[in-house]
Formats: C-alpha cells, structure tokens, sequence
C-alpha cells in the first residue's frame, strides 16, 4: 500500500471529523465555519459547555494535551445527551463517523448544558469513563499517527527554534510499532518525581514497521539517538551531553565502571532520547564534506536559507562591537546563546544563516569569511568524529569523508578498515556477535568474509552545523530508530507566544 494512499485516507477522516463538528456545532448554536479552524474550534465547545478556560490551555501541554483535546470532545458529545460507555468508544475510535452522525442525523439534537448537569451518573464514574476512552485514544494517536515534540537546544537553529512545539507524523514512514509495550502513557522513559523507569521489558516486540517507507534526504527526522543504548545516567554532564562510548575512549572502560558503575544503564531503542536533525544521505549513498559543503554522491546538496554557521568577522583591532552596532549591520546575535564569540583581537566567529549572508550591510574595513573547523579544532573540538580512527587525522567538522552509508541487502567485504566503520551496526544494531580470531572474522561464531546488511542507514545533521551533535561524531542512524518526520509547528514560545511561526509547515 502506498504512502500516497494512505496519506489520502487519512486527509479523508480528517475531513470527515470536521464535517461532523460543523453540523454538531449548527445544532449546537454555534457558528458552524468556527468547527473548521483547529484548536480554536475546541475554544469554542469549552466555552459552550460552560467548562473552566483552563482546559483549553492545558491543550498545549506536550503529549498530556492531546488527552485534553480528546477530553474536550468527549464532554461535547455528552452535550447531545450521550453518556453511555458505547458512545465514548464511537467518539475515540471511529469520530470520522459517529461526528458526521450526531451532526447531521435529524435523530440527534444539542441537548445543552442542563442534561449534563442532571445525568444522574456520579461525577466521579463520568470523568473515569470519559478519562480512560481519551488515555486509550491518546495513546493510540501517539504510538501510530503523530506525537508532540518540543524542540530542547539549538542543534536545528534557525529552521527550528527552542521551543517550538511539532507535531511529528509517524505515518511519513510508516507506524513502528513499540519495542516495549507495557509502560506508562504519556512518558517517555522516565517516570517523574520518583525518576523510575516508566516501562517494563517483560515484553518485547522485535522491530516491527507497519506500510513502512523510507526517510528521504532532506527530511527533517525524529529519532531515537542511538549511541544511547547504554549510558550514564547523569543528564548535567552526561547522559546524551557526554555519551557512555565518548567516557569510555576519554577515560578507558575499566575507568569509566570504576566511576560510574553504579549509574551505567541501558535502554531499549524506543525508550532512548529522541532527536531531531536532518536527513543529508540516505543508505547506499556516499557523502563528503568539503569546507562545509555537503555532498551526496559527488553531487553538492542544496543549503537551506535558514541553515546556519559560523563565519570569521575580521574587523579592526581594538574595535568594540555594541548589540546596537550589530543589528544595524543586519546581524541579531543572541551572546548568551553563544552567536558571537571573540577569538583574537579583532577576530570574532559570528553564526548565522545563509539567508542573513546576504542582507548584512557590513562597513567595508569589517571583512566577513566562512569558519572552516579543521581536525582538533580549538573552538568545535571536532577531534571527536566517527568513527574515531587514524585515517579520520585529517577529517573536521566542515570537511569529513568521503563514507558511504550502509543500506539493506547491500554487501560489504569485512576488512579492517570496513570494520571499523560498520562493525557497530553488524553487532549492536543489527544483533550478530563478531570476532576477529587470527585475522579471520567470525560473525554468530561462523568464519565470514563479507557481510549484508539488514536495514537501511542514514547520516542526519543538524541545520545549526557548528553547534549540532550529530552522525558526524556518532554514526548512522538505524531504520530502526526513525520515529517520525517533522512536519508542523503547532505552538512556539519566547517570553510569550512566537505568532509568526505557530502552523508553520517544516521545510
């Protein structure tokens, strides 16, 4: 089944709930096109329903606010008078039909506030009805149709900020179902306040992808971070700050357990961080970088306006650069977050993006050059690269490769070099043991000499090239892992609501 089709049911059901919403609200009293506008049609029922504002609100709490919306709905429908447990179940599993029924079947009327408040259910048994339908709903929508996500750091900048709120479709590459189904809704992987995990392996699901289809480059990706699967349990300097495998080459396993024994742990692919970076090469493709520039395949890739880096600002000795001077050369630099950082005098790194490359209006003594990050670089430490061998002596941050990503049914010959590149994949991901005995590799304890794979890779960046941990220093990226793409900003806050990009489609 294509994507294409599938895609196009599910903008049919869609269209199907708003269609029931717009008779539902007629008969409700209510401005019918007011139905047609998301989340505002949901302040338009709390309102009806008499319902403190408050749940609206609760709306934009990331992954709890689609238990509110689904909530909200609920109560609506018990506005026609329908309480009984059969009509919470038609409204969380199939509202493409029973909304379009209540609105229009001349069977159905708005019955309004007064029938709620004199059913004689007890208010307790009516919110754990309505409570469980909108938990199970919830969970459903977030394991197999799409998932709030907020954006915690700069890696994405400034094609996505902090604290922008996305919805992340899982349907872009197919619903994964998880690895570890019984756990807690509404949480990742761990609980909070007592900070327990929130999940039990006493059942585990193999990987499994329903009408799966594969990231393209370009992609803006959710995934599961993968170096993750074990890691020290300490998020202020490590956890995915400072990866387990980074500790160990730093400081030698025996030193990393003598230290951190007693929080080493380790996850399941779905319970580990999630991510999001971009998709520049896909399995089977050869990239490189050459000064910044990325390239698949040979083939230079084209660089996003808002893609930003860092660039050298030479201006002349002893010059003092005030935040007023710099925006009125077109450069709004934030010096907390790091954007302007000075490394000489009169030397300044400055990050920005392609698009502000174009519109500064620089005096003509200040001279503006890309920053190159070379091995070991002093700024970018970009020492650290995958896959962390001598050959890399020469690789940077902006000039890395030539490597080619693995992908599914294609077979490499097990030399050393290949090893040293795909050997986590063979055995961690992939699930093989793999020894090298006297120079002969035994892969499940069988001597090979080539191995194929079975899945598909990808090499993910972050759009904030200098300020981005990504499969530069920690590898490939899993088909296993992919949770989601990208596809919508659906709130976004700065000192207040940033209006300009709320509904924003990810490019």
């Amino acid at each position: 089944m294509s994507m294409l089709f599938i895609w196009i049911v599910y903008a049919l059901l869609i269209v199907a709930i708003h269609v029931g919403l717009y008779g539902m609200f007629r008969k409700a009293g209510i401005a019918p096109w007011k139905a047609l506008i998301p989340v505002y049609n949901t302040w338009c029922m709390v309102e009806k329903m008499e319902l403190k504002k408050v749940w609206f609100f609760l709306q934009f709490i990331p992954v709890a606010g689609q238990f509110i919306t689904i909530w909200i709905l609920i109560k609506f429908v018990e506005h026609f008078g329908r309480f009984g447990v059969i009509h919470h179940a038609l409204t969380v599993f199939t509202p493409f039909l029973y909304l379009p029924y209540l609105g229009f079947s001349n069977q159905e009327r708005y019955a309004g506030v007064a029938v709620v408040k004199n059913y004689k259910k007890s208010g307790i048994r009516e919110w754990i009805d309505a409570a469980v339908f909108a938990v199970v709903a919830a969970t459903l929508i977030r394991t197999f149709v799409f998932e709030a996500y907020t954006i915690p750091t700069p890696s994405m900048e400034k094609t996505l900020l902090v604290n922008d709120f996305l919805f992340v479709s899982k349907f872009s590459y197919g619903p994964r179902i998880p690895n570890t189904p019984v756990a807690m809704p509404f949480v990742h992987h761990t609980m909070p306040v007592t900070g327990t995990k929130s999940y039990s392996e006493i059942i585990k699901i193999p990987y499994t992808r329903w009408f799966a289809s594969p990231v393209k480059r370009d992609d803006v990706v959710v995934f599961n971070f993968p170096v993750n699967d074990t890691l020290i349990n300490d998020e202020l300097n490590y956890g995915s700050r400072k990866t387990y495998y980074q500790a160990v080459r730093e400081m030698g396993r025996d030193e990393v357990w003598r230290q951190f024994g007693d929080i080493i742990i380790t996850r399941p692919v779905d319970k580990r961080e999630n991510f999001i970076k971009r998709c520049v090469a896909i399995g089977g493709d050869t990239l490189t970088i050459k000064d910044g520039i990325v390239y698949t395949n040979g083939v230079a890739q084209p660089s996003h306006p808002e893609v930003e880096r860092f660039y050298r600002l030479m201006v002349p000795p002893d010059t003092y650069l005030t935040e007023e001077m710099l925006e009125s050369y077109g450069l709004a630099l934030r010096p907390e977050q790091g954007d302007i950082t000075q490394i000489d005098n009169g030397v300044y790194l400055v990050n920005i993006t392609n698009a502000e490359t174009a519109t500064l209006s620089l005096p003509a003594q200040f001279k503006l050059s890309p920053y190159i990050a070379s091995y070991n670089d002093p700024v970018f430490h970009s020492g650290e690269l995958f896959p962390y061998f001598d050959t890399t002596a020469k690789w940077g941050a902006d000039n890395y490769g030539p490597i080619w990503i693995p992908a599914k049914n294609e077979t490499i010959q097990l030399t050393a070099d290949n090893l040293i590149r795909y050997e986590r994949c063979i055995r961690v991901y992939e699930g093989n043991t793999l020894e090298v005995k006297d120079g002969q590799v035994f892969i499940n304890g069988k001597p090979e000499t080539s191995y194929t794979f079975k899945m598909d890779y990808y090499f993910l960046m972050g759009d904030n090239r200098h300020n981005s941990l990504d499969s530069r220093y920690w590898g490939f990226v899993p088909e296993d892992h992919v949770v989601g793409k990208a596809s919508m900003i659906w709130f976004s806050w700065e000192n207040g609501p940033r209006w300009k990009r709320i509904f924003n489609l990810i490019k």
